[in-house]
């Protein structure tokens, strides 16, 4: 028996991967009353930043804010508030969420294991633009030792304010999707 033709296995593959995507529902939908409210929430090395953030988006922004904690400086574990502010989105209750550790790893590595969320480790405009634009990403992780007060409230804008792009970016988010359900 030959063996088969590398180009034709591409070829099924592919044809495989549309129809389980053609398949799947398209990504949550900013709902309803949740449209302006975002959950925010830090771990001690980012509380400061976060109550800074929790002022700026209410009074500045006009969003709704759910604060998912952590409610002082005293040391506690990042991944209790990171999973808090993803479920939140998640759920459909927040549009979108912000997480704050010291560097932000940790908190994007334990939101991320919440399905159906996608929250990007920014530090910059245009590390937060794409990952809007291309990613349709709900959370935004920020590391309060790596970006300062000023440039937070500007990423936060940014990220609240980009729309996705769709397009092309739509197919990739819905295999990002996938990989959740696939495990």
């Amino acid at each position: 028996m030959p063996a088969p033709d590398e180009r034709r296995i591409r070829e099924v593959v592919r044809e495989v991967v549309e129809r389980h995507l053609a398949s799947e529902p398209s990504p949550p939908a900013d709902r309803g009353r949740a449209a302006r409210r975002v959950a925010l929430g830090a771990d001690h090395g980012g509380y400061e930043l976060k109550q800074a953030l929790l002022r700026y988006l209410a009074e500045e922004m006009d969003w709704e804010v759910q604060d998912c904690g952590t409610h002082s400086a005293e040391a506690v574990d990042y991944p209790d508030f990171a999973a808090a502010v993803a479920r939140e989105v998640a759920a459909g209750r927040c549009a979108r969420g912000v997480v704050i550790d010291a560097a932000g790893i940790g908190s994007t590595m334990a939101a991320n294991k919440v399905p159906g969320v996608r929250c990007a480790l920014c530090h910059d405009d245009l590390t937060t633009r794409n990952a809007r634009q291309h990613n349709d990403a709900n959370l935004l992780a920020l590391g309060a030792r790596v970006v300062n007060r000023g440039l937070a409230q500007r990423l936060v804008r940014l990220f609240l304010t980009t729309e996705f792009e769709g397009g092309r970016h739509e197919r990739r988010v819905l295999k990002i999707m996938a990989l959740e359900r696939n495990r």
